[in-house]
Parts: structure tokens; sequence; C-alpha cells
């Protein structure tokens, strides 16, 4: 398909989804169940808000939603106790397939949703989100519902970044603008009609989420990406703009370390693909410099990319979906 008939076909609005009625009525007569998976680590500012519009409008009012999960990294503080509080299933994501070991990472936890959820639909929503509203979730399962040619739909937003002093209105989305629009620009050209692919809300088929493997750090959303492009093409994917997404602001420091592991799997998903030859092995060491005063430290972090294996090939999620 060529890039500018994908973008005119393939990229939406939320408000063409308004009708919540028919949509719960189209996804009742497809027989279509759908969750909500909610990653979290030490998020007690913005979850409670969030399981409380998702669960009175998209459960109650209209039910769209047959699950909201928050699937937890070890939170510290309050994140557990206020999602049970206010009606969300809570998994600690040690507690999942604990034969298979603990990492950390969001990929991890996503990764292990596919197992612990029940939903023909995944709905993946981060827990940062300071002006949540139930387009993050309707606005991205419709093209579900009504195009049964489409399995992956992304977000994408203006992203304004809430400061102590208030809201910037620009600035997100910085890594996507630096590293992973200009590697897609050289390796995968189509995939830059995503205005935001690094976005943390999109809604998968289960089919399509089962099949795919899942990095266990930053660099789950760029791999699945190009997966689903190499295994379903641009076909397969659609994008929402979702109006604005207001959320925390994070130091410069912490994106180079998101750059650095959603470098090092964009290479070794280009190396696996044959897009480029034989990679040395690669550094997990990152160094980046922390001002004293007049002197300059260097600080050393040790980012792993680790990946877990397509859920399909797991012999207890074949026993629990009936796979045989």
């Amino acid at each position: 398909m060529n890039l500018n008939d994908w973008i005119k076909n393939n990229t939406m609005h939320h408000s063409q989804f308004w009708d919540l009625k028919k949509l719960v009525e189209e996804k009742e007569k497809q027989n279509l169940k759908i969750s909500l998976c909610l990653p979290t680590l030490n998020e007690e500012k913005t979850i409670g808000k969030e399981i409380v519009m998702f669960k009175s409008e998209l459960m109650d009012r209209y039910p769209l939603l047959d699950e909201i999960a928050v699937i937890d990294s070890g939170s510290t503080d309050a994140t557990r106790e206020i999602s049970a509080n206010f009606g969300a299933e809570v998994h600690l994501s040690s507690d999942i397939l604990p034969q298979y070991g603990e990492k950390k990472g969001k990929g991890e936890n996503l990764w292990k949703a596919v197992y612990q959820l029940n939903g023909d639909v995944i709905v993946y929503v981060d827990a940062d989100i300071k002006n949540i509203h139930p387009r993050f979730v309707y606005g991205l399962v419709a093209p579900l519902i009504y195009r049964p040619e489409v399995h992956y739909v992304k977000a994408f937003y203006d992203r304004p970044l809430a400061f102590s002093q208030g809201i910037r209105p620009s600035g997100g989305g910085r890594v996507t603008e630096i590293l992973t629009r200009p590697l897609f620009s050289l390796f995968f050209p189509e995939l830059t009609g995503l205005v935001q692919p690094l976005s943390g809300e999109y809604a998968v088929r289960r089919e399509v989420l089962e099949a795919i493997p899942f990095p266990i750090g930053y660099g789950v959303e760029t791999s699945h990406l190009i997966d689903v492009y190499e295994k379903w093409g641009m076909e397969a994917i659609a994008q929402v703009d979702l109006d604005q997404r207001v959320h925390r602001n994070q130091e410069t420091r912490d994106l180079g370390k998101m750059a650095f592991g959603i470098l090092r799997a964009f290479l070794y998903r280009a190396e696996a693909l044959g897009v480029i030859g034989t990679l040395p092995e690669l550094s997990t060491e990152l160094k980046q410099f922390q001002a004293h005063d007049e002197e300059f430290e260097q600080v050393t972090h040790t980012i792993v990319e680790e990946e877990r294996p397509p859920m399909i090939e797991l012999p207890e999620y074949r026993e629990k979906f009936g796979i045989k």
C-alpha cells in the first residue's frame, strides 16, 4: 500500500467513534471480549482516577470493557491498594508465570498480561495520564471492532508536558523525533507514517499479541511495530488521534536510557530480519555525565533488552486457551 494512501485510509480521529451505544452493540454482535491492561510502577497519583473513569464509563454505563487489570512491577507506593479499592483486578507481575522468573521492565508486564487477561482484544494504557478520558480506550478499540482487517491500533496526540509550574504546550515525543523516526526513515520508511510510534496506548488482537516476542524494556513498542509490519503488513496497522495527552515530564538523562534500550532492540530486530549485517556484541552499559558543582562524574547504567518469546510457544498458555 502506498504510504500516503495508508495515512489517508488508516488514520482516524476518536470523534468518529462517539456513538458508544452503537460500538457496544457491534462488539456484542461479534461476541468480542475486551480487556484493559494498566501496567504500573509507583503510579499512586494517577491510577485511581484512570480506573474510576474507565470503570464508570466503559463498564457500568457502556459495557465495552469486560476486564480492567493492573499489572504491577512491584510498586513501593500505594498503587496496588488504590487500584484494588477502586475495583480493578490487581496482579503482581512476578506472580504471573513465576516458573519463568522475574524480569524488570514495562514490556515484561505487557507480555504477562497476554497470559493473565482473557480478552480477544487487549488495550494497553499507560497509568501516568493526567487528562484521562474514555477516548483513550474506545478510540483505540473501535477500529478493531469496525474493520476486521485491522489488527493493531496505535494512539497519537499532542503531548504537552506537566511541570510543577503548570503545562508546557509542546515538547513531548523527544525520543521519537531524535531516534525512532530517523531509524524508521532509514530502514523501515513505511513506519514513518505513524505519528507517535512510541505511544504507550494501543489496542491489539490476541492472535497478534500471542505470536510476537516481547522485549522486556524500552524497546517493546518499536519491536512490536516492526514485527506487526513484517508479519501482517501496513494494512493491519491503524492510528487514532486522541487529541491531547498530558503526562509527567521526564529528565533528559532518563530519555537517554530509554533511547539506549530502544536502539539495542531496534538493532537486534534489524539484524534478525537481515536489514543490516551481523552485529558485534553490543554493550549493555550506557555512560552519562552528572555535574556536581564544578566537577563532572561519569555514571554507568546497565540496560539489558532481553526478550520474552511469543506467548503461544508456552505450554501453559496453550493449555489455558485450549490451543492444540
